[in-house]
């Protein structure tokens, strides 16, 4: 089984970080692709142990919020 997941990419300084906004899991590389590849990786552990969310029913928008 395959699942598309939403992904947020940050730069920190150095580092890149990938966060799944379905899950929150994130991790982290030196390059946006070692970033999304090791995403990957923890997803796929996430997943062994968690049933997958059935995403036809979430929806994602946008949200202005004043700060």
């Amino acid at each position: 089984m395959s699942m598309i997941c939403n992904v947020i990419v940050t730069k920190e300084d150095d580092t890149y970080i990938a966060k799944d906004l379905q899950t929150s899991v994130a991790d982290q590389g030196d390059t946006l692709e070692e970033a999304l590849m090791n995403l990957r990786d923890a997803l796929t552990l996430y997943y062994e142990d968690n049933t997958p969310v059935e995403t036809e029913h979430v929806f994602y928008t946008t949200l202005e919020v004043n700060v």
